[in-house]
């Protein structure tokens, strides 16, 4: 049996524009952008906004799923209604590519518009590493070109 962990992310009614932006800016691709008007037609006698009031807007994204390169996955959805956003807390996405350039580009259209916590360098565990929090709210950790510390 294996076992997989997929981050799963909601957004204050945005998670369309944030994933064209993790699509593009981490090599990805959007496999899913479910609305509630899909999940409707797909399932028309669950209850509206999966038994949540008020019914949310059809044009919400229910669920979204971005495929990155490796086969890793991240899940996100517009809170739903009558929950209120208090933003993302207590969570950093940790991401290893396989270059330093690689890193150092994901880092650096992360960043843009968000706050470095921790610019690139070098660390033990891979040739570099930052740490930031993206325009979004979302924490990440960068590692480029993971190192064999065990020997």
């Amino acid at each position: 049996m294996s076992t997989t962990l997929t981050p799963y992310l909601h957004f204050a009614g945005n998670t369309r524009e944030v994933f064209a932006f993790y699509e593009k800016t981490l090599g990805g691709r959007i496999e899913t952008m479910l609305t509630y008007a899909d999940m409707a037609s797909l399932a028309p006698d669950a209850p509206a906004g999966c038994g949540q009031s008020p019914t949310p807007p059809e044009d919400s994204i229910m669920h979204a799923c971005l495929k990155l390169p490796g086969e890793a996955m991240l899940f996100a959805g517009d809170m739903p209604p009558g929950m209120p956003y208090q933003g993302i807390k207590g969570v950093m996405i940790a991401v290893t590519f396989d270059t330093v350039d690689q890193a150092h580009s994901a880092f650096h259209a992360l960043s843009q518009g968000g706050q470095v916590t921790m610019p690139m360098a070098p660390s033990f565990w891979s040739k570099t590493f930052g740490m930031l929090t993206d325009r979004f709210g979302v924490s990440w950790a960068i590692n480029g070109e993971a190192i064999d510390f065990k020997k």
